[in-house]
């Protein structure tokens, strides 16, 4: 099993246009970041967590030939504004791409990409085919998905687990039930927005307390804001344990 931090950045923050902070005007490719989605491959099939606006960049960056499926873990933009670039893969692969998301997701992605879901679709529209989930597990070609409810504010968010890994993103609590499906864990990635407190994501301190309570071999900082900063120096500030992710980086299970 194979994953790939395709983005590990968030549209959080000042807008990098307007920003001259230490981070945006950094030269270290680790703080040079698209939008949060990962890459995993497994059982010779290849997953998408969240097409992110950046999707298209990341895939190409990659040279991804091959996607089998994409899972959404939420309906904010910043996760589903690239779906549309899907296309190149059905027309690639000759066969619609399988969507996985909550019922929330699907009225989003119905709302936002309603062209790829009319009766009489224009040519060369993305070609979907949608599978609801629920807080339940189901499988992919014969990958088992366990999906992880956390709340962002008020916002149901699947994070998922494959095998001995675990994707959690725009996390801010989660109940003792849906912690005990993080238990016995090689690799989990966590959300840590940044330093100070946030209404409806993980600060850095909330992701080390949690990456505490569940114990994983390893842990991976993920959708984080240039308000963290740089990389480099806030590496320093870790439990050996836990690292920032950084776009391009492959880990094997």
């Amino acid at each position: 099993m194979k994953v790939t931090f395709l983005g590990t950045g968030t549209s959080q923050g000042i807008p990098v246009i307007a920003c001259n902070c230490e981070v945006c005007l950094s030269g270290d490719k680790k703080d040079d970041r698209l939008r949060t989605s990962v890459l995993v491959e497994v059982a010779n099939q290849t997953f998408v967590i969240d097409t992110g606006p950046d999707f298209r960049q990341q895939m190409l960056r990659e040279n991804i030939q091959k996607l089998d499926a994409v899972l959404f873990t939420h309906e904010h933009k910043d996760h589903i504004a690239g779906l549309d670039d899907v296309r190149a893969f059905n027309f690639k692969q000759k066969k619609d791409m399988e969507i996985y998301a909550s019922d929330n997701v699907i009225r989003a992605l119905k709302r936002e990409f309603y062209y790829a879901f009319e009766s009489e679709k224009y040519p060369g529209v993305p070609q979907l085919h949608i599978n609801q989930i629920e807080n339940k597990d189901f499988e992919i070609n014969g990958v088992k998905i366990t999906p992880i409810e956390v709340m962002h504010y008020k916002m149901q968010v699947f994070g998922f687990r494959i095998n001995n890994f675990a994707y959690i993103t725009d996390a801010k609590t989660i109940s003792e039930i849906e912690l005990q499906k993080l238990k016995g864990l090689d690799i989990l990635v966590l959300n840590a927005l940044r330093k100070t407190e946030h209404i409806s994501h993980l600060n850095l301190k909330e992701a080390i307390e949690w990456a505490s309570i569940i114990k994983p071999k390893k842990t991976y900082l993920t959708h984080i804001s240039h308000l963290m900063g740089k990389h480099k120096d806030v590496s320093i500030e870790l439990p050996k344990n836990i690292e920032i992710a950084y776009d391009g980086l492959q880990v094997d299970l």
